[in-house]
């Protein structure tokens, strides 16, 4: 068993990372899809995203939900540890309006370095998983 603690839980393969819901909304859309230059009509624009694209509704930009992966690291963490390595996929589409459910677990634990790699995933309400990610962390390092 590890002597590495979060949140004066112990840190063992298989420790749940608690995790969020999050609604994104047409509005949160434009802003972000703005701060990054991405003018793709398809997070933004209804009618150009279901008439032209064929999509059911505004498309929730992969780059949120990458960040809210990130998000919930830093929340479970807060200054124990950081995050030092994050990678992710977009596998599936989610719009604006979907309630998308962002958890994970700890897959490996090296108490040697004070380290661990977790699974972490995005899934809608029919638990799906539309982005799955892998990340690092370093624990006794402030951010």
């Amino acid at each position: 068993m590890s002597d590495l603690q979060v949140a004066g839980n112990p840190l063992t393969v298989g420790t749940a990372i608690p995790g969020f819901s999050r609604t994104s909304d047409i509005i949160q859309q434009f802003l972000y899809n703005a701060v990054l230059y991405n003018a793709h009509r398809i997070h933004f624009d209804t009618p150009y995203a279901t008439e032209v694209e064929g999509y059911p509704g505004l498309v929730v930009a992969g780059p949120l939900l990458g960040d809210w992966l990130h998000q919930c690291v830093e929340l479970w963490l807060g200054d124990e540890g950081r995050l030092v390595r994050i990678q992710y996929s977009n596998r599936g589409a989610a719009y604006t309006g979907d309630q998308l459910h962002v958890g994970g677990e700890v897959t490996a634990v090296d108490p040697d370095h004070a380290t661990a790699t977790l699974t972490l995933w995005v899934k809608n309400d029919a638990g799906d998983t539309l982005v799955p990610a892998e990340v690092d962390i370093v624990l006794g390092e402030r951010r």
